[in-house]
């Protein structure tokens, strides 16, 4: 029998382990992508996942691959699952004087806006909001902390904003801009009037609150993980 060369061996060897480091890289590579990847929170066609919380029965739908609150009769639609660190993500429409929010880390007892957090979603350049407080506009912490306004859209056209809590720091991007990047503890004295803001996790919400809003690719990537 003809033994293989030691060149032949080393040339197998060479092989196989590159093969492996390959397979290590893809496997790696691959969990990387996981960890990274953000998960659709609605799927187009249903609310399955969510959980009506007070308000009016039927006032949430999905209508042409839109989930859209009717804006009768309050309550919030809440997320069946709790978070604590978090991006999420989503785009909105308003029409002419519309008024949503995003609540965040909330029970599902008690006012959220203040139990929670609400991210507040708003049509700002309508006349009957001009005397409202700074903290009151689009993406503040409402009652806590203000945005930075002029980063609004047009009702009729579509806002993407981005939500990241991390322990008490909270960043909010609408379209492309940071307009919220806050500590929440340099806020303590908000907290006898919105305890939420103490709070570590809890459930995300889109509020009902008086007019037709549209939400649309509304996705979360899980920092506690």
């Amino acid at each position: 029998m003809k033994l293989p060369s030691v060149r032949s061996i080393r040339s197998s060897l060479f092989h196989r382990a590159g093969t492996l480091a390959l397979a290590v890289t893809i496997c790696l590579s691959t969990a990387l992508a996981a960890a990274d990847a953000f998960v659709s929170l609605f799927d187009g066609k249903t609310t399955e996942g969510w959980t009506p919380v007070a308000g009016k029965s039927g006032n949430w739908k999905v209508q042409d691959g839109l989930l859209v609150t009717q804006g009768e009769g309050g309550g919030w639609l809440s997320t069946n699952g709790e978070y604590a660190d978090f991006i999420v993500q989503l785009e909105y429409r308003t029409r002419p004087g519309g008024n949503s929010g995003v609540f965040i880390r909330s029970p599902r007892s008690g006012d959220p806006a203040y139990t929670g957090m609400e991210i507040q979603l708003l049509d700002d350049d309508d006349a009957q909001y001009k005397n409202l407080k700074l903290f009151q506009y689009t993406g503040s912490i409402y009652g806590v902390v203000a945005a930075k306004r002029g980063h609004t859209k047009k009702p009729g056209e579509w806002n993407s904003i981005a939500i990241e809590a991390k322990g008490p720091k909270i960043k909010v991007t609408l379209n492309g801009t940071v307009i919220v990047d806050a500590d929440l503890t340099d806020h303590a004295d908000a907290a006898a009037q919105h305890p939420g803001i103490k709070r570590d996790r809890g459930y995300i919400g889109l509020q009902s609150h008086s007019d037709v809003v549209e939400f649309r690719n509304i996705k979360i990537k899980d920092l506690s993980k």
